[in-house]
Formats: C-alpha cells, sequence, structure tokens
C-alpha cells in the first residue's frame, strides 16, 4: 500500500476538502483515508520557558542602543559572578 500525506479540512457536511489536489496518478479503485486532527494541546503548544517575541525585540533594542551609546563591558568581565559547575 502507497501512502500520500496532504492536507485539507472537512467541511460542515463531513466531506473532505484537500487543500491541493493530488497530481500524477489516478486511482481507479477505492482508497483508505486516514484523518488525524489536532487536539487542542497540539495546537498551542505553550511552553512556559519560551520568552515572548515582544520581550525578546525589546531586549535587542536596549542592546542596541547601549551599544551605540558605549555602554558596553568586556567579554572577559562576562563570566564574572556566574558559578559554573
Amino acid at each position: 500500500m502507497k501512502a500520500i500525506e496532504v492536507t485539507g479540512k472537512i467541511d460542515a457536511q463531513g466531506n473532505l476538502i484537500l487543500d491541493e489536489p493530488i497530481q500524477g496518478t489516478t486511482y481507479p479503485d477505492q482508497v483508505r483515508v486516514i484523518v488525524l486532527i489536532p487536539e487542542q494541546v497540539e495546537t498551542e503548544e505553550f511552553d512556559p520557558d519560551d520568552t515572548p517575541v515582544e520581550e525578546i525585540k525589546a531586549s535587542l533594542r536596549r542592546a542596541l542602543q547601549q551599544a551605540k551609546t558605549g555602554q558596553t563591558r568586556p567579554i572577559s568581565e562576562m563570566w564574572d559572578g556566574i558559578d559554573a559547575e
């Protein structure tokens, strides 16, 4: 059996509507269809360790402004105070 992965939607009448037609081959016989529907938790994928994009952008803006105004420290000082085990 050959597998082809495509995406699509199920309309209000329960019909499967493919995003794009399957090209290259005709299938005169009946085919089997397995529909995978993502669960709500899979689509949200919330990770509490992820920093919001806007917060990252704001931090980069601050860092760029500090670099432009000379508010920098030598890289040799970067590890001071960090306890590496």
